[in-house]
């Protein structure tokens, strides 16, 4: 059974391919759509298939992204099993992306915080999320 999509983060960039190599490649998420000159904008879709949820990158062209408004901007993926949690690490930093502190100190307890080009921060963590 084909997962429905229910959540789409998207947000803009000024390097699409900056962003599609630290998402993609460093954190392993799969290419699920690309589109290219749609009304001024670039993107892709990135995520796990079968999940229900994406991340959406876009480029506009002519028009600067910005950065990320503050640390605290954060994606956090749960690893449960330590191996894949340890895996991940070692694939962002084998493609060149080091660890930076985090604003909050709690991520530091079970996690590991990247940042993206835009200053925009992913914790992998190294746990589950508490099912109520």
């Amino acid at each position: 059974m084909k997962a429905q999509t229910l959540l789409r983060i998207a947000r803009p960039t000024n390097d699409l391919d900056a962003v599609i190599a630290f998402y993609k490649v460093g954190l392993g998420l799969s290419e699920l759509y690309r589109f290219e000159q749609h009304e001024g904008f670039d993107g892709v879709m990135l995520g796990r298939p079968g999940e229900s949820y994406h991340l959406e990158f876009t480029r506009a062209h002519g028009h600067d992204a910005g950065r990320a408004p503050s640390k605290e901007n954060l994606l956090v993926f749960y690893f449960p099993l330590r191996s894949e949690w340890e895996a991940a690490i070692s694939r962002m930093q084998n493609r060149g992306y080091c660890p930076v502190q985090p604003f909050n100190p709690f991520w530091e307890t079970h996690g590991v915080t990247f940042e993206d080009c835009d200053g925009y921060r992913v914790v992998l963590q190294n746990s589950n999320w508490p099912d109520e």
